[in-house]
């Protein structure tokens, strides 16, 4: 006899993390790659935000996983057959927004095979049917590709990779490492779910230029200077613009922060390098915006020592420094109707003094907004997931963005900058 009292013990951790996915359904499909071991975590993770998870598995992925674990790990029970329920109708099907009809089909991992089928419209999978009668409905897709790198490489997969872009479809980009492309962070996957389900899109067909993290000066082949950024900041502000509907570039350096493996990345390493590499896009690419979120070395060593100092015959070391060209300069003289977004970090001063700095900035590299923090503040530092900030226009307008994690903050920036590149923008017309 059924007991309408029982609860699943696996919902217990719904939740858990948050609530930002709470009154969501996501459609989790199961292929037949080894990477359907990381599945169960993708689902656990997605109900920790408060998601309703439903798997579907093709039999090739039943073969690999027994569908009890799926069960287990969401609460639900499993679909690895369409019966005259029409399961797929239900998941995915064309009709009002009910109990059970799925917000996101995440195909998590997509073999060659599925990815193939679905680009031709071939319909053999329960995979393949849930996710064809999702694309007549408009529900969104997400493919996460796992496989060998040979077959990720074959051209003809490319080409269905791209096909199905152009039909809306969300493709992450696999791990490419030990001969195989292999299932994107499930950070990443949750991000990108995310972003997907509850951001908004106001940043749709623009173009925006991110730098993010510190740079390396250096001293010899093995020593360099460099500074305590984490790259967090400006990685933030990538993933958000990504996901408000940005076509994001990132400029990174050597970050402690993990980088999103979805979004394009150029990767730096000196102040040299990041001038190089944002003197190269700006020439060639038609940006929007430009946010120069990296901290870049006011100052770098003259010279680099050819080889390793050695500390057997040298006891000390007297480095002559010289300063670095500021990367907001030139980025304003190769664009000069290029909206620029600085940072100003200073530590341990007044609110009025931090503010004044900033200005002063603003005003001699001609940037249209900059964003003052005081790094000297431990819950808010460089290593800190925090930050507060005050964001100034050229009118001296302070938006004050209390302390709150990055992510937060970046949400804030982007707000203030597309009102005010609207603004510049009705300026010039």
């Amino acid at each position: 006899m059924k007991n309408n009292n029982f609860q699943h013990p696996s919902k217990d951790i719904v939740e858990s993390k948050g609530t930002i996915l709470r009154g969501k359904t996501i459609c989790l499909c199961l292929t037949g790659s080894v990477a359907v071991i990381s599945s169960p975590i993708v689902a656990r993770e997605l109900m920790r935000l408060g998601a309703e998870v439903i798997c579907v598995m093709s039999k090739a992925a039943t073969e690999l996983i027994n569908p009890a674990l799926m069960e287990w790990a969401t609460g639900n029970k499993v679909i690895t057959n369409l019966t005259g329920a029409v399961e797929h109708v239900y998941l995915a099907g064309d009709r009002p927004k009910t109990v059970g009809k799925a917000d996101m089909i995440l195909i998590c991992p997509a073999t060659a095979n599925t990815i193939s089928k679905l680009s031709c419209g071939i319909d053999d999978t329960p995979v393949t049917t849930v996710s064809t009668t999702a694309f007549g409905s408009s529900i969104p897709i997400v493919i996460v590709p796992a496989m060998h790198e040979s077959m990720y490489k074959h051209p003809i997969l490319k080409e269905n990779e791209n096909k199905l872009r152009e039909y809306g479809v969300e493709i992450l980009r696999p791990r490419i490492s030990e001969g195989k492309a292999k299932i994107a962070r499930i950070d990443d996957i949750i991000d990108r779910v995310i972003d997907i389900l509850v951001a908004k899109k106001d940043y749709e067909g623009k173009k925006v230029l991110i730098t993010a993290g510190p740079t390396r000066e250096a001293i010899d082949s093995v020593r360099f200077v460099s500074n305590k950024s984490s790259g967090k900041m400006g990685i933030e502000i990538a993933k958000e613009a990504a996901a408000r509907g940005a076509e994001v570039i990132l400029i990174a350096g050597e970050c402690r922060a993990k980088l999103p493996e979805y979004i394009e990345t150029i990767h730096v390493i000196s102040t040299d390098d990041f001038i190089k590499a944002v003197k190269d896009e700006i020439s060639y690419k038609n940006y929007d915006i430009f946010i120069s979120a990296a901290a870049i070395s006011d100052y770098k060593p003259i010279e680099c020592i050819d080889g390793k100092i050695s500390s057997d015959n040298v006891e000390e070391i007297h480095l002559n420094m010289k300063l670095t060209p500021k990367i907001i300069n030139v980025a304003r003289k190769k664009d000069y109707n290029l909206f620029i977004v600085a940072f100003k970090a200073e530590t341990n001063v007044s609110r009025s003094e931090l503010i004044n700095k900033a200005y002063n900035r603003l005003i001699k590299s001609e940037v249209d907004l900059i964003i003052a923090n005081d790094i000297g503040r431990e819950d808010i530092g460089f290593s800190s997931k925090y930050n507060e900030v005050y964001i100034l226009d050229k009118k001296k307008h302070i938006t004050h963005v209390e302390r709150n994690t990055k992510r937060y903050i970046a949400s804030r920036i982007l707000d203030v900058v597309l009102e005010a590149e609207k603004t510049e923008k009705s300026k010039s017309n």
